[in-house]
């Protein structure tokens, strides 16, 4: 077995550097610290040090998608199929998004090899369970683009987006970067989600740093503190969310195209339920389409037990509890199966 040395581990880097397909200035910046890493070697205890920096360092620049991105899926039709699957309703917000992605989809044709995207960013503002994300991941679907989310709710330091410069020792990209990576494509649909919920002290900053990554001019050369070089994140496509529209800066909602998300009705919420959530949650519940029966009658008071609620969450979360209780009567061996009524439903539902 080959003995571990200072001498072998930067040979160990040497050879990744030369293996990796980076852009020519940053593998001459990354040559250089390994250069230096080698001229260091006289002294090992340094070494250790700065060779675990480099070697991280690397691991992260390698792990960046430059030249990687997915091909596009340019079909109108096929956006209004995937929007339509995954959520009822909100007609008004489905064209909306439907014209904002042919406009995307006629530059991308128009423009061939380039894959830059020239469109303002989409905001979707609406109460909490109104299907803001949901509509994220569908528009990632429809592109065929793979999508990652960042939370800013409680966000309270810049660096979280920016990363932190390597002169601590604790230092690591910031999430754009680590978006990416995860990506592995240079073109992915990323979630700024709950633009409105970063925290008062950090607010200032974070909208700076948003002011940039959301402008197709400033973004081609977004520099995280950690990487230190300029990422081009034109070909990103960034949707971002929020409650409202309060809490964010002036010079942030210049770049963004408001789409207001409406609350869901009665009747809206009630073909939701039955069509869609009540399915899936007897799928993931285990339990047989006969070992439960709802009359029709009852889902007035399904949609609504504790009052009215804007968005489908909750609406959710009250048919997996009358799920899991019949699912536990079943176990336990009281009913093979459960007929929900007017006499019984108050049972089931959340008190």
């Amino acid at each position: 077995m080959d003995q571990i040395t200072p001498e072998s581990q930067v040979t160990k880097l040497e050879e990744k550097l030369k293996a990796a397909n980076l852009p020519v200035d940053l593998a001459e910046k990354v040559g250089n610290m390994i250069a230096l890493l080698k001229a260091s070697l006289s002294n090992p205890g340094a070494t250790f040090v700065n060779y675990e920096s480099v070697s991280r360092y690397l691991d992260w620049v390698l792990s960046l998608p430059f030249s990687k991105e997915t091909q596009d899926i340019l079909d109108l039709n096929k956006a209004k199929e995937v929007l339509d699957k995954n959520h009822y309703g909100l007609e008004s917000v489905k064209n909306k998004i439907l014209e904002y992605l042919a406009a995307i989809m006629l530059n991308l044709k128009n423009n061939g090899q380039d894959t830059t995207i020239r469109a303002p960013i989409l905001c979707l503002i609406g109460l909490v369970g109104t299907g803001k994300t949901t509509l994220a991941y569908s528009i990632a679907e429809a592109m065929g683009r793979k999508f990652e989310r960042i939370p800013f709710g409680g966000m309270g330091d810049a660096r979280s987006l920016r990363g932190q410069s390597r002169a601590f020792a604790d230092a690591e990209p910031g999430a754009i970067i680590k978006k990416l990576a995860h990506a592995q494509s240079k073109n992915p649909v990323i979630l700024l989600d709950e633009l409105d919920r970063v925290t008062e002290e950090a607010r200032a900053d974070i909208m700076g740093v948003l002011v940039e990554l959301l402008d197709p001019e400033q973004n081609k050369s977004f520099t995280d503190h950690y990487i230190d070089y300029p990422v081009d994140l034109s070909h990103c496509l960034f949707i971002t969310t929020a409650n409202n529209t309060t809490n964010i800066a002036t010079a942030v909602l210049d770049r963004l195209e408001i789409i207001q998300m409406p609350s869901y009705t009665d009747e809206e919420k009630t073909t939701i339920a039955k069509t869609y959530l009540f399915p899936k949650i007897l799928k993931e519940s285990g339990l047989a389409q006969n070992q439960i029966i709802i009359d029709d009658t009852l889902w007035p008071n399904i949609i609504r037990p504790l009052g009215f609620d804007s968005g489908i969450r909750s609406l959710e979360r009250t048919i997996e509890g009358v799920c899991r209780k019949v699912a536990r009567q079943i176990v336990e061996g009281k009913a093979q199966s459960v007929h929900l009524t007017a006499q019984n439903i108050k049972e089931f539902l959340p008190s």
